[in-house]
């Protein structure tokens, strides 16, 4: 697919969408829409008009504040018993490197994020991911060790969160797309950093990564990631990652991203690319809304596109978030096949440490 090429080109290439196919598109956008309108009118002054209230039968109060107060000490707890195994095992890998103390330096912070997908061709799957880094004083500050569990493939191509398929409402499977990781990484200087890790036992890679990004307006901003990588299954590869964000107001930004992986072992160039609108909210929420397409330079050129709208907020304090996504996409798996189109929602809850 060429630069030049358009999601209209995409449909008249494969026989034009139907008219309730687009009808399904432009209702998916006005869900985002509302989401954002009903934000808006919860940060909004209520009405002076007085509003007439019905008897409700009473509620005992007692029991219902006690169920809250248990609730939210489970959270507590959970969150604590999380910080304190990692704040232990960061302690561990600090005393192979030397006797500085992590106390004094040392850093700890990740997420544990539970995902569950419903599609309209496959059914509901759900998933739980997790993420731990590690800043260790005895290697300068400079070193960081990661542990975590996700996509295995996504892992060692270093793909952006925003194309990954959980983002991207496609169906995982657990056992064979996930796996445990560990390795160490090191910050050569603030654009340039270096890691090499194990994925799914004793299977090794390296990764080296460069960012920057260029102010091209005062509103106007390019970010820049080149990641070339190695992995046994892979080989050699490169990801790179160009997004362009525009500042429309103080709270909404326009964004379009771009994202290619080249291996040895793998046939054509992978290709995503996504432009849409992002949207904050008072109280750590955001709505985005995005249209997508994705490819290959293989058999089937443009293998998926859709839209895709997102909200996003604080579910308990500021350290536990919850996110739906609901998104409309046309697959196509073969050249010869028809594409098809499916409905996808995504609803996940991410606690910080």
């Amino acid at each position: 697919m060429t630069d030049n090429t358009s999601l209209a080109d995409v449909a008249r290439r494969d026989g034009g969408i139907s008219v309730r196919c687009a009808y399904q598109s432009v209702w998916a956008v006005s869900i985002c829409v509302v989401l954002m309108a009903a934000a808006h009118a919860q940060t909004a002054p209520a009405p002076s008009t007085p509003v007439t209230t019905q008897t409700m039968p009473p509620v005992d109060t007692a029991a219902q504040g006690q169920s809250e107060e248990d609730e939210i000490e489970l959270l507590e707890s959970a969150r604590d018993y999380t910080f304190k195994g990692s704040y232990w095992l960061a302690r561990e890998v600090n005393s192979w490197f030397g006797d500085a103390p992590f106390e004094r330096h040392g850093r700890v912070s990740g997420y544990v994020r539970v995902n569950g997908l419903w599609d309209q061709r496959d059914g509901s799957k759900a998933n739980v991911r997790f993420r731990l880094r590690v800043k260790l004083p005895n290697l300068q500050n400079r070193a960081y060790a990661f542990v975590g569990q996700d996509n295995k493939d996504e892992i060692v191509r270093d793909q952006p969160a925003a194309f990954t398929r959980e983002q991207m409402l496609m169906r995982e499977n657990g056992r064979q797309d996930q796996s445990f990781f560990a390795g160490l990484g090191y910050d050569l200087k603030d654009s340039i950093d270096f890691r090499i890790g194990f994925r799914g036992g004793l299977n090794p890679y390296a990764q080296a990564r460069y960012r920057k990004d260029w102010q091209l307006s005062p509103r106007g901003i390019v970010y820049f990631r080149e990641s070339l990588f190695w992995s046994v299954k892979d080989s050699f590869g490169s990801t790179t990652v160009v997004d362009y964000e525009h500042a429309l107001t103080s709270s909404l930004i326009a964004r379009w991203s771009t994202v290619g992986t080249i291996t040895r072992h793998t046939h054509g160039f992978e290709w995503q690319s996504s432009v849409g609108l992002i949207k904050d909210f008072p109280g750590i929420r955001t709505a985005s809304i995005e249209a997508l397409v994705q490819g290959n330079t293989g058999e089937v050129d443009v293998s998926n596109y859709g839209v895709r709208a997102s909200w996003r907020q604080p579910v308990y304090k500021e350290w536990m978030f919850g996110k739906v996504t609901l998104g409309h996409f046309w697959p196509k798996d073969k050249q010869l096949s028809n594409r098809e189109r499916a409905w996808a929602l995504g609803a996940s809850v991410e606690m910080h440490f």
